[in-house]
């Protein structure tokens, strides 16, 4: 069964480069057919999707984001990162990965609550 991992640090200055890692284990993140998305959820606001790696290697990014975001993999540790510079306190919110498939989004993390602040 597939399961992923959010980590990376709680807290950021405005400004600086966000970074948070997913960790994939039970299944390939080269496995056919999967995409890999990074989704966020402010405090009291609804789910925005921010980006998304290919099994293939390519990836997705939300057009709200494109110039801050960049997300990218490492096969070798099963792992997807996300990066988003130039933070604001806007950017402060539970972080997820998941697992999207035929069904949609199949699998999340359990989520990571990342703070911008000073």
């Amino acid at each position: 069964q597939v399961q992923l991992q959010e980590s990376g640090p709680g807290l950021v200055k405005p400004s600086q480069t966000l970074s948070l890692t997913c960790t994939v284990s039970g299944g390939s993140i080269t496995t056919n057919n999967y995409f890999w998305s990074w989704i966020r959820q402010p405090p009291g606001k609804g789910l925005e999707w921010m980006g998304a790696m290919r099994y293939s290697g390519t990836t997705a990014c939300s057009p709200f984001l494109k110039s801050r975001i960049s997300v990218s993999r490492d096969t070798s540790k099963n792992q997807i990162t996300l990066q988003l510079s130039s933070v604001t306190p806007k950017d402060t919110a539970v972080y997820y990965c998941a697992k999207e498939g035929a069904l949609g989004l199949e699998v999340w993390g359990q989520g990571t609550l990342v703070t911008v602040s000073s």
